[in-house]
């Protein structure tokens, strides 16, 4: 099982999401199951425009390294241009998870370092994996969001 968070804050947001999840369909995998979207405040470099989150829960045959380079295709592909650290963007994809594995590369770090401290992530992947148990933090995922202390703004996307 392959977790993804999907987020955007620049341009037709919604419509970049649509994309992203019907690329990654096509190059990484069946999604078995995705969040609602979530209006998010800006996180890191907070003077940026509202972020739209969406998790995605995926049936995938690829490596970690092989979905991280499609990630990053897409990303691209969809008008990621990256500026600074944590700065609006277009696209983001980030792989939370993939299945127990521990990842510690260069270029690749699973679990997502800071999942457990962001609101932004913690609510959207409450909904689609509740129980999912953090491989290092050995928390699930309801645990994990009643311990956070980041405190900024999540709520459901209505279109």
């Amino acid at each position: 099982m392959l977790i993804l968070l999907l987020g955007a804050n620049l341009g037709d947001r919604v419509d970049t999401l649509r994309k992203a999840v019907s690329l990654i369909k096509e190059r990484i995998g069946s999604i078995d199951q995705q969040s609602s979207l979530y209006k998010t405040a800006a996180w890191g470099v907070t003077e940026q425009p509202d972020f739209l989150n969406q998790v995605v829960r995926i049936d995938t045959d690829l490596t970690p390294e092989s979905v991280l380079e499609q990630t990053q295709r897409i990303e691209q592909e969809l008008g990621r241009i990256r500026r600074e650290k944590w700065g609006a963007r277009a696209i983001d994809i980030d792989i939370l998870y993939y299945d127990q594995r521990i990842i510690l590369t260069e270029t690749l770090t699973i679990p997502h370092p800071y999942l457990h401290q962001r609101r932004f992530t913690l609510v959207p992947l409450a909904e689609v994996a509740p129980d999912f148990v953090h491989p290092v933090l050995q928390k699930t995922t309801l645990e994990l969001l009643a311990g956070c202390e980041d405190t900024g703004e999540v709520e459901i996307f209505n279109l």
